[in-house]
């Protein structure tokens, strides 16, 4: 499995020959993303937020891409075309099975109308050998996922979970790697240091990856 890290919490997974494309966002995007960004199989969009769905450059990518995503999703961007999942809902993409799993957005004033996220929604992408969990911006919650490869936000702010609460929650998975995503707005700066502190302190095996770079799983 090759995981590469684009912008934001922006992933392309390759296995199986199948190309995934996880939350194309607005932030930080270049001109170069297109042509990559137009060759996948899907696209998976966890919530509305324009860090995670940039629907100028959706709108223009090859009408064959199946976009998955909510309801909430759909009624903000009537103009893409936008297959309806929900929790608990599974997809199979070749020999690749994408299961759709439980995701809760934090709060805070700066959130109020439009902007509050009433539908959110995480991936578990399963290739047979490697399963990879895309939280999407959720804060810290009781579930039973298991995977051994885990893409979460670790800026806190009251949106997403902090380091520790994300060391916890790798623990709980059992991930093997953790990758930090979400680290691109500098309006909620990530301090490093925390992360350095509180994933070395629940000896969580991370790789910080910078934006383009890519990593490969056995």
């Amino acid at each position: 499995m090759k995981i590469t890290k684009f912008p934001q919490s922006c992933l392309l997974i390759e296995t199986k020959d199948k190309k995934i494309l996880i939350d194309p966002g607005k932030l930080k995007y270049k001109e170069e993303y297109f042509n990559i960004w137009n060759n996948v199989d899907v696209i998976l969009i966890t919530h509305k937020h324009p860090d995670h769905c940039n629907t100028e450059i959706l709108e223009k990518i090859n009408s064959n891409i199946k976009i998955y995503s909510t309801q909430e999703v759909q009624e903000a961007n009537k103009s893409l075309k936008i297959n309806i999942v929900k929790e608990n809902d599974i997809l199979e993409v070749g020999k690749v099975k994408i299961e759709v799993v439980h995701a809760i957005h934090g709060y805070q004033p700066l959130l109020k109308g439009d902007k509050k996220i009433n539908e959110n929604i995480g991936f578990i992408v399963d290739d047979g050998e490697n399963r990879l969990y895309s939280t999407s911006d959720t804060i810290c919650f009781e579930n039973e996922y298991k995977a051994n490869i885990l893409c979460i936000p670790v800026t806190g702010h009251g949106l997403t979970m902090s380091a520790f609460e994300a060391a916890l929650y790798a623990k709980e998975i059992g991930a093997v790697l953790t990758i930090p995503v979400h680290m691109d707005n500098p309006s909620f700066p990530l301090d490093f240091k925390y992360l350095e502190e509180m994933f070395n302190k629940y000896e969580i095996e991370y790789e910080v990856l910078e934006n383009d770079e890519s990593i490969e799983v056995e």
